[in-house]
């Protein structure tokens, strides 16, 4: 087993066994100060940005703490989406999946969407662990089906946007019902001032580890965007390989079967594809991992199993088919490429839904380039909420020169129609200042 800086904390063999495989060497600046928090039982606030390594700064020692013949409910942890939700409980089971017969830890993941009445009929044995949305959760509390007085850690994760989600009332009827000496670890971006009653209420002087976002990616990759319109993306995703001619890229797609599906139509289009995703066996994985080595693929397909649990070596570039629910895993997937000091791209093909997701990645220091594919090419369509920006300032020229024509005391016929005529008027007239201006 290789030796690992995560050694110091000794986890249990079977977790040490688990860090090995998910090619983590060293803790971040997080993990190191908040493993010793959490083992020892200190109530913790963890202010921190995408990509700081957080989810296992908790998973790693809780899972220490855990008693597996404890049959009952020990760690209950909240997040405010069923993304992140099922990509925590996936990040458990990759590290529980190494246990030795004897010390089997059992997790499971309750969030809406899913049938309830099956899960309360699963649920006659307790979990260790019970990992889901605030509201699932609290639901299956209040039915008596999940027993959650047995648990002393309560871990909620992403606590701002639980906040702006309205499911901090949940989290706190939670709570309430878990042991008195409660164990809370909070995890924010930022914390909200509506936020503060809520943490003073089950947290009497707390730890607080703030970690100053850093760049959150490595500084010689290039960060480019592209926009679906609606487009093929398989047929996009094609293009833009041909037009790279990349030593080795890995395709990213949000799940197995879209992993399959990408990867087949690839292969269709006479390219030779390798597949990574969590369906493989420990064999063929094993076989695609020797392909890989040997320079057989010239492209992969993966899911964000190969962001991090698996280390490719030689990846000139990375192609997001669609941005991962949990934005850490941006950095982890863009991370594969420029490596020991080379240079890498990363190209992203987005949708307008996935604005929002950007103006995040911006806001952690990802500087983004926006390109469109024409005849073959690769070309800058500059910023890429230039319309919108245009658009809105549209909009306030327009409300400006509203406010400068004034009803006429007495309203004749037609009036409606002059005072049109002269918000116009006025408008072109705004509109020829600005451009002078410029």
């Amino acid at each position: 087993m290789n030796k690992t800086k995560f050694d110091r904390y000794e986890f249990k063999p079977f977790i040490i066994e688990a860090i090995g495989d998910l090619g983590f060497y060293e803790p971040t600046e997080i993990q190191k100060r908040m493993i010793p928090l959490v083992m020892k039982g200190e109530s913790t606030i963890g202010q921190s940005q995408t990509g700081t390594g957080k989810t296992h700064s908790y998973i790693l020692p809780i899972l220490q703490k855990i008693d597996p013949a404890r049959q009952e409910v020990q760690a209950v942890i909240t997040a405010p989406t069923r993304e992140l939700a099922d990509q925590i409980y996936r990040e458990i089971l990759k590290v529980t999946s190494h246990s030795k017969p004897g010390e089997e830890i059992s997790a499971r993941c309750f969030m809406g969407g899913t049938d309830k009445q099956r899960t309360i009929e699963r649920l006659k044995i307790q979990p260790h662990i019970v990992v889901g949305t605030p509201g699932r959760i609290n639901d299956l509390v209040k039915d008596q089906a999940l027993i959650v007085y047995t648990a002393d850690i309560l871990v909620v994760d992403e606590a701002d946007l639980v906040l702006d989600m309205g499911f901090i009332e949940d989290v706190d009827q939670i709570a309430s019902r878990m042991q008195e000496n409660l164990q809370m670890y909070v995890f924010s971006a930022t914390i909200p001032e509506k936020l503060k009653p809520f943490l003073k209420k089950y947290m009497e002087n707390p730890n607080f580890v703030h970690i100053e976002p850093k760049l959150a990616a490595a500084e010689k990759i290039d960060h480019l965007l592209l926009p679906g319109r609606h487009r093929n993306k398989v047929g996009l995703t094609f293009e833009a390989l041909k037009l790279f001619n990349p030593y080795l890229a890995i395709v990213f797609t949000n799940t197995k079967k879209t992993a399959d599906e990408v990867a087949d139509a690839l292969i269709e289009k006479g390219l030779k594809v390798g597949r990574i995703h969590g369906d493989l066996t420990p064999r063929e994985r094993k076989k695609v991992m020797k392909q890989v080595k040997d320079l057989e693929f010239q492209f992969i397909v993966a899911t964000d199993l190969a962001a991090r649990g698996i280390d490719i070596e030689g990846v000139s570039h990375v192609i997001n088919y669609e941005l991962p629910a949990d934005l850490d895993f941006y950095v982890h997937r863009v991370g594969r490429t420029a490596r020991a000091g080379k240079s890498g791209v990363a190209l992203t093909i987005y949708e307008t839904a996935d604005e929002d997701a950007l103006n995040r990645l911006e806001k952690i220091g990802i500087s983004f380039k926006n390109v469109d594919l024409a005849k073959g090419e690769l070309v800058d369509i500059g910023d890429r909420n230039k319309r919108k920006n245009r658009q809105k300032q549209g909009n306030e020229v327009k409300e400006q020169a509203k406010s400068l024509v004034r009803k006429p005391k007495k309203v004749k016929p037609g009036y409606k129609k002059k005072m049109q005529a002269e918000v116009e008027k006025i408008e072109k007239r705004q509109r020829r200042l600005n451009r002078g201006k410029k």
